[in-house]
C-alpha cells in the first residue's frame, strides 16, 4: 500500500472526530474520500486522489474554498456511520459542512475529479437580463426565481446558497435592480414555479436571511414528496438508508399515480423521513415485480422494500380507504408486516375459532438492495469474502 499511497504529495486532510466538524462547516466545498486500507479499489484511487487535489489546489488556492479530505473508516467507524458509509471507496461532496445526497459516481480518473469539482464551483443561478426570459422557462421542470435589488446583499447570499445545494433538484435563476423592479413590490422575492403551465407560483413568505427557513421551504418545493426511482437513482436512494414504499404504474398511467400522490399526502405525511415514497415504471421493474410474484399485468401495484424483504399492498382498491395505507406503513415499523410473513395474522386479526396459519416460506428478498454497487467499489462483505 505504502508505494500506492504517499499522504505528502498533497495536501489531504485526514478527518477525525475531533476535526471533521470544523474543516467540513468551513470548506465552501469538499471532497471527502471515505476508504478502507484492505480494499484494493481504496488504494488505487490513492494516488488519483492526491493529483486531483494538486491540480484543483492550483485553481482555487484559497484553503477554504476547496478540501480534499479521507476518512479511515476501519480507523474511524463513528464517522463512517453518521454518513452511512457502507462500501469502499465512497466519495461523498459536502458544502459548508452539509453532506449531498448524490455522492460522486463518475470516473475514478484525475481529469474526471477535477472537471467534477470545477462543475460544483460554477454558479448554479442563471442571472435572467429580461423578464420575458421568466415567461418562456421550461415549465417541464422546477423553478425557482429571485428578485434582488442587488446582488451584494445578505438575502442574494442566503439564496445562492440554497442554489449551491439543491441546483440538482431545480432550475435557479435570478434578476437585480430595474429588471427585478416590478417583482419586488414589497421587498427582495423569491418565487417558486411549479412544473404545469398552468400551474401557480408560490411565494417564500419568510426571512431572506434564515438559510434554515428558506432552505426548508426550498427543499419541499424542489424535491417531490413521491419521487420516481429508476436504473440511475436506484443505488443512490438505497444509501440513503429508508425503507422504500413504491408503487409500480405503467408509465401512461398517470391516473394511479396521482391517486398514490394524493393519499401519500394525505395520510402519511408524518410519516416523511422515516420512508421513501417512490414510483417505479412496472416495465422498466419487471425484475422487482417479480420478486412478489407480480408482472407488469398486475399493476398498478403498491410494495414496501425494507432492504430485508418486500411486502405487498393487499388491494390498489383500498388505496383511498382512510388509514389503509398510513396503517401498511405502521405495521412495516412495528415489524407485524414481517412477523406475519413467519408466523401468520396477529391473534388479535383471528376470526374467533380460526387458527394461526403457519407459513413455511419467508417474504420476498429485498430487490431494490440488490442493485450493482458501482465500478470500482466493494461492499465491506463483498472485499472481505474476497480476501
Amino acid at each position: 500500500v505504502s508505494w500506492l499511497f504517499n499522504p505528502t504529495r498533497s495536501e489531504i486532510t485526514s478527518l477525525d472526530s475531533g476535526n471533521i466538524d470544523d474543516i467540513l462547516n468551513n470548506a465552501d466545498v469538499a471532497l471527502v474520500n471515505f476508504y478502507a486500507d484492505w480494499c484494493r479499489f481504496s488504494q488505487m484511487l490513492h494516488p488519483i486522489f492526491e493529483e486531483a487535489s494538486n491540480v484543483i489546489k492550483e485553481e482555487y488556492p484559497d484553503k477554504n474554498q476547496v478540501v480534499f479530505a479521507r476518512v479511515d473508516c476501519d480507523q474511524h467507524s463513528d464517522i463512517a456511520q453518521r454518513y452511512r458509509i457502507s462500501k469502499y471507496p465512497t466519495l461523498k461532496l459536502f458544502r459548508n459542512g452539509m453532506m449531498m445526497k448524490r455522492e460522486y459516481r463518475g470516473q475514478r480518473s484525475v481529469t474526471a475529479i477535477a472537471d467534477y469539482i470545477r462543475q460544483q464551483k460554477s454558479n448554479p443561478i442563471r442571472e435572467v437580463q429580461d423578464l420575458e426570459e421568466i415567461s418562456s422557462l421550461d415549465r417541464s421542470k422546477r423553478n425557482i426565481v429571485g428578485y434582488f435589488e442587488q446582488k451584494d446583499s445578505d438575502n442574494y447570499r442566503t439564496f445562492e446558497r440554497v442554489a449551491n445545494i439543491l441546483h440538482d433538484d431545480c432550475v435557479f435563476l435570478s434578476a437585480f435592480g430595474a429588471i427585478s423592479k416590478a417583482e419586488r413590490f414589497s421587498g427582495d422575492n423569491v418565487i417558486y414555479k411549479p412544473p404545469g403551465e398552468n400551474a401557480p407560483d408560490m411565494v417564500y413568505l419568510g426571512s431572506l436571511t434564515n438559510f434554515d427557513l428558506i432552505y426548508a421551504w426550498t427543499q419541499d418545493k424542489c424535491v417531490p414528496l413521491v419521487r420516481e426511482i429508476t436504473f440511475e437513482n436506484g443505488e443512490e436512494l438505497t444509501e440513503e438508508g429508508l425503507p422504500f414504499l413504491i408503487l409500480f404504474h405503467m408509465k401512461d398511467d398517470l391516473e394511479s399515480l396521482e391517486k398514490f400522490q394524493q393519499e401519500v399526502a394525505r395520510q402519511l405525511i408524518s410519516e416523511k423521513g422515516t420512508i421513501n415514497f417512490l414510483h417505479a415504471d412496472c416495465d422498466k421493474f419487471r425484475h422487482p415485480l417479480l420478486h412478489i410474484q407480480k408482472t407488469p399485468a398486475d399493476c398498478p401495484v403498491i410494495a414496501i422494500d425494507s432492504f430485508r424483504h418486500m411486502y405487498v399492498f393487499p388491494d390498489f382498491s383500498d388505496l383511498s380507504v382512510p388509514g389503509k395505507l398510513k396503517q401498511f406503513v405502521l405495521d412495516l415499523h412495528s415489524g407485524k408486516l414481517h412477523r406475519e410473513f413467519h408466523h401468520g395474522p396477529d391473534p388479535t386479526d383471528v376470526a374467533p375459532g380460526q387458527p394461526i396459519q403457519d407459513l413455511a416460506s419467508s417474504p420476498p428478498e429485498s430487490s431494490f438492495q440488490k442493485l450493482a454497487p458501482s465500478e470500482h467499489r466493494y461492499t465491506l462483505l463483498r472485499e472481505k469474502d474476497e480476501l
